[in-house]
């Protein structure tokens, strides 16, 4: 990990950017945190929109978590987004994603496995590359968590990395099929953030997913209004699940 450009912002939160074998990322830390005190962290999941356009509104969330309740949180590139090459595969599904959008016919199972598995298989090592750079710095002490981005990478990285110890997941997302089959095996406290009038969004297979997850203990936030409607409560109800499982 590579530090490349680092400021303290007017709340105190530290913020920093880094490159991990190529991939960008940003760190945000509380000024509490130091290596007599190391803090939990939240690793934010970004949508396939790229860092920079939505830098602003993942700042916005970690600078809260490290206000309001001590948390360090980062995020890094999707494979395949923002400044990142290309991915042929993942250009042609979205390809054939809009184009049986715009035609009014239903997107097949083919599609999304082939938008979102590929993304799946090449993020979650790097969010575990990542996890590994992060927690070995000395004002980094876990617990985990995790929250947002693309549900199927979320729900990836609470079955195979143990290090994750809770997750605040957002739906609206395509799932493959074998994704829920996957989501039987997550074991670790969930929250799960549904918009109910998403235009972009399934509601019934978001329903069943949520069903299909393996956790004793998972809760569903269900709000009325489209994708980009989410209530701003939702930001401190997020924080205090993280507080209740990181703290």
């Amino acid at each position: 990990m590579q530090f490349t450009s680092e400021q303290r912002l007017d709340d105190g939160v530290l913020e920093r950017e880094f490159t991990l074998g190529g991939i960008p990322g940003v760190l945000w830390t509380p000024d509490s945190a130091s290596a007599s005190a190391p803090v939990p962290l939240i690793l934010i999941g970004l949508p396939p929109l790229g860092l920079r356009r939505v830098h602003a509104r993942v700042a916005a969330r970690a600078r809260y978590y490290a206000a309001e309740y001590g948390f360090a949180s980062a995020t890094i590139e999707l494979p395949g987004s923002g400044d990142r090459p290309r991915l042929a595969a993942t250009e042609q599904a979205r390809a054939d994603l809009r184009r049986v959008m715009e035609a009014g016919e239903p997107v097949t199972g083919e599609i999304v496995d082939a938008l979102v598995l590929p993304l799946v298989e090449r993020a979650v090592p790097e969010w575990q590359a990542a996890l590994d750079a992060l927690l070995a710095l000395p004002e980094i002490g876990g617990p985990v968590g995790y929250e947002g981005g693309i549900i199927s990478i979320g729900i990836r990285l609470a079955v195979v990395d143990p290090r994750i110890a809770a997750a605040n997941l957002f739906a609206g997302s395509f799932v493959p099929a074998a994704m829920v089959e996957e989501a039987r095996r997550v074991t670790v406290p969930l929250q799960v953030l549904l918009q109910w009038d998403d235009e972009g969004n399934d509601r019934q297979a978001s329903l069943d997913l949520f069903d299909a997850l393996g956790s004793k203990e998972k809760t569903l936030h269900a709000n009325m209004g489209g994708h980009t409607g989410v209530p701003h409560f939702e930001l401190d109800a997020g924080a205090r699940f993280f507080a209740r499982h990181l703290s």
